[in-house]
């Protein structure tokens, strides 16, 4: 009884010691792991946005865009950049949940009027040397000075004007997409944006 007892006690002892030391590194590792996203944000903020001599994601506005599976609200985020105190762009993510291999989340930029200034692919797990050519500059070049009145939102083999990456039609076609309904979104969505930006203080 007396081994049991003691091995009871050296597995909590080994438990405790364990769940301490977890504790201690992920308090050790919180800040810069955050530290390391923000900065990965701010990044993408400035590839898409024009130009700005503000912090974009201290100057934002969350808006309902639904709710998930389990009844839960989800918001967006809309980060504000400002050149001079003015209101130059507006950055947003939107995520296409067709892509080849699953979600692709895109960092959309747009001027005031609602016309992309760049986008930036966040995340994607797409196929190498195919649906991943949706990260290069030549794909991503083509939604600049776009919007919802002067493009067709539809890749090329499907009619619109957006051209597909050869061997590869359904990652650009769930970017665009989703750019294009981040688009819809903003201008139905517009004046609450604008209308938050102009109540801030410069």
């Amino acid at each position: 009884m007396n081994g049991v007892l003691r091995l009871v006690l050296v597995l909590t002892l080994i438990t405790a010691g364990a769940g301490l030391i977890l504790s201690l590194v992920e308090s050790a590792t919180r800040e810069p792991i955050a530290e390391q996203r923000r900065l990965a944000t701010l990044r993408a903020l400035k590839a898409v946005l024009p130009p700005a001599d503000n912090s974009p994601d201290e100057d934002t506005v969350q808006l309902l865009i639904g709710q998930d599976r389990r009844g839960r609200d989800l918001m967006r985020t809309f980060f504000r950049g400002r050149q001079e105190g003015e209101l130059s762009g507006i950055a947003f993510k939107v995520v296409a949940p067709d892509g080849y291999s699953g979600n692709i989340t895109v960092m959309v930029g747009v001027t005031p009027e609602g016309t992309v200034a760049g986008i930036e692919i966040l995340t994607h797990n797409e196929t190498p040397g195919l649906g991943d050519k949706i990260e290069l500059p030549a794909f991503k070049e083509i939604f600049a000075g776009k919007n919802l009145e002067n493009a067709d939102w539809r890749v090329k083999k499907d009619g619109g004007e957006f051209d597909q990456i050869t061997g590869a039609t359904i990652s650009p076609r769930a970017v665009v997409g989703a750019v294009r309904n981040g688009l819809e979104f903003f201008r139905d969505h517009r004046v609450e944006v604008l209308a938050e930006a102009k109540g801030e203080k410069p």
